[in-house]
């Protein structure tokens, strides 16, 4: 039988308040609260805290606090990623993030997500991957939803909302997020 863990991982509906996923968002929130609060600017020990929350990148990962996410070990970034202050990222399932990508302020990406069902939403979450191409730049407050996948070289605009696939080389805007040229 699957874990809630393996279930949340795989897309499966799952139960967030399983003891093991408590613990890792308990640990995730300890590395935030130190990167958030006690480790502010960009040191060696913020780096080697970003290495322990966000184990699944490469070099030059660079996140303005504060920042949040709900595990750290579900994003993977490429080489050259920057987070500008207020960026949230819902990684309960894998969100992969290409290298030269930039985020602006307060953009946010969600993997988790919830059935539409009432009685249900009361227990079970569930997750869809994200995906973003090589140098992609998100607009500051962005929404990036569950499922969506960005391809390489795109902008996405300030405030846009994200719903569905965006192609390569694709200026995105507006909620819901429209390609209104090709770049």
């Amino acid at each position: 039988m699957k874990s809630e863990k393996e279930k949340m991982i795989a897309g499966e509906l799952y139960l967030a308040y399983d003891q093991e996923l408590v613990n890792d968002r308990f640990n995730a929130k300890q590395l935030l609260r130190k990167l958030n609060v006690d480790e502010y600017v960009v040191s060696e020990k913020s780096n080697a805290l970003l290495k322990q929350l966000i184990p699944n990148s490469l070099t030059n990962l660079y996140i303005e606090p504060p920042f949040h996410c709900d595990y750290g070990y579900n994003i993977y970034c490429g080489e050259n990623v920057y987070f500008n202050v207020n960026c949230v990222v819902l990684d309960t399932m894998p969100v992969k993030i290409g290298s030269n990508v930039f985020f602006g302020p307060g953009a946010h990406i969600y993997a988790a997500s919830h059935p539409l069902n009432a009685i249900a939403r009361r227990t079970e979450e569930f997750s869809k991957p994200v995906i973003i191409g090589d140098d992609c730049w998100i607009g500051g407050g962005a929404i990036i939803c569950p499922g969506v996948t960005i391809g390489d070289r795109c902008v996405i605009g300030a405030g846009a909302v994200v719903t569905k696939d965006i192609p390569d080389d694709s200026l995105a805007v507006g909620n819901p997020a429209k390609v209104i040229r090709k770049l």
